[in-house]
């Protein structure tokens, strides 16, 4: 099925790049393109943000004029085995190895089982931030949650306080249970359509809709929408918990996705995403000018001991990452605009780039931790603009790739949504010739 007003891929056309933007239109349940028959094989997912990792630590947040060329990730060696990881945690990648010992083995009551034996130097630390921290996998308020319901040993005694404080020699045993997620259903979740076919499916992500179930946000996702709209014929696509999913962005941020409606797509895009043939641009406000204002932002990230929800730039156990970046405009030097185009995908890796080079995003929930200096900088309008904005004023605003069946070359650009638009006339934002 074509998006009507959508000029339809030809198998002869040129590979000259086709630009497509259309309104928005109601989502409704349909039936989708026929399932293929072929196995998926592999299945790589991306954000704005994961793929596989290159070993070998970097300087730090380092800045460079101009680009060069990028060497192809290679996956960094495991240092320790790392527990099995249930539905809910499929996402969250360990970090660097366990210092104390620890190991994994079947519970004999289904799911897994994790053994601690606490080390002289970590006595008198909280159970629960123990466990996690070890564990690699499982965040604070998950382990929180297992003690709470009983699932945590010290040999014939049932741990159930977070803040009890371990001892050395002490050998803890966590059970995880077996995890039976939801098949994701269909709901009415409504998103901007800018191209659809019978094997994929173009969109424009609002900020705050979640791509997929995740713990906490079960239910009205982009994925229910996507089966909504696109019918059980998307159901198991690339995978019963994400069908069609082949990358993703942030809930909060803005911008183009592409879905895959068949298998033999989500093959084909899921290899060219990893193997980083896929064009993506990004539009930022971030406080502060950067300096110099077009260069790249390059430097190993690793998840954040201390904050789970954090990434950082690491020296140790990190996938390396590059960002190039451009100005666009600056505004009193308190706060720029900029376009982002990104070698790399890591989780955040935009938001932590210009965060560790002291640019943080406008609006950044997680790694904005206070008023920077340089909001004294913009007039008093622009100032309340960017200190109220609600979410990281980040938004996908260029896609482009190859059809996985036609071959042909397809470009996809989204404006500026609608709070971004406010927040930069706010700030002083002149009309944009040419935005990527």
């Amino acid at each position: 099925m074509k998006h009507p007003g959508t000029p339809a891929p030809t198998p002869d056309q040129t590979p000259d790049k086709t630009k497509a933007s259309h309104a928005a239109r109601t989502t409704e349940p349909a039936s989708g393109g026929a399932r293929s028959s072929r196995r998926r094989t592999h299945v790589q997912i991306e954000d704005d943000n994961a793929d596989a990792g290159m070993p070998g630590p970097r300087k730090a947040g380092r800045s460079r004029k101009g680009g060069k060329d990028v060497k192809r990730d290679t996956p960094a060696r495991a240092e320790t085995s790392q527990p099995a990881s249930s539905p809910q945690e499929e996402d969250a990648f360990p970090q660097g190895a366990p210092t104390s010992r620890a190991s994994h083995a079947p519970h004999p009551a289904g799911g897994s089982m994790l053994t601690f034996v606490v080390q002289p130097e970590q006595a008198g630390e909280r159970v629960d931030r123990y466990v996690s921290a070890q564990s690699g996998t499982l965040s604070r308020s998950r382990v929180k949650g297992l003690i709470e319901s009983g699932h945590l040993q010290c040999g014939a005694k049932q741990i159930t306080e977070p803040a009890e404080s371990v001892r050395a020699g002490m050998e803890l045993v966590l059970h995880i249970p077996p995890a039976t997620p939801a098949v994701p259903q269909g709901e009415a979740v409504p998103f901007e359509i800018f191209y659809e076919d019978d094997d994929l499916i173009v969109l424009n992500k609002p900020a705050g809709l979640v791509v997929h179930p995740a713990p906490g946000n079960e239910t009205g996702t982009l994925v229910n929408g996507l089966i909504a709209h696109c019918g059980e014929s998307l159901k198991g696509i690339g995978g019963e918990r994400r069908p069609g999913i082949v990358h993703r962005l942030d809930k909060d941020t803005s911008g183009l996705m592409v879905a895959a409606k068949t298998e033999k797509a989500h093959l084909a895009l899921s290899d060219d995403f990893a193997a980083r043939r896929i064009d993506r641009a990004y539009l930022a406000f971030c406080w502060g000018c950067p300096n110099p204002a077009e260069g790249d932002y390059e430097g190993d990230i690793g998840r954040d001991k201390r904050d789970r929800k954090r990434m950082t730039i690491t020296t140790h156990g990190g996938k390396w990452a590059l960002t190039h970046y451009r100005t666009l405009q600056a505004f009193e030097m308190g706060a720029a605009l900029v376009t982002c185009k990104l070698a790399t995908g890591r989780t955040h890796q935009i938001r932590v780039h210009f965060s560790a080079n002291g640019h943080p995003l406008i609006g950044d929930p997680v790694y904005l931790r206070r008023v920077p200096a340089a909001a004294k900088l913009l007039t008093p309008e622009g100032r309340a603009a960017a200190l109220d904005f609600p979410r990281q004023a980040l938004h996908a605003t260029r896609l482009g790739f190859t059809h996985p069946r036609t071959g042909e070359a397809l470009l996809f650009e989204a404006p500026m949504p609608e709070d971004m638009q406010a927040l930069g006339e706010a700030l002083g934002m002149t009309p944009l010739k040419k935005a990527v």
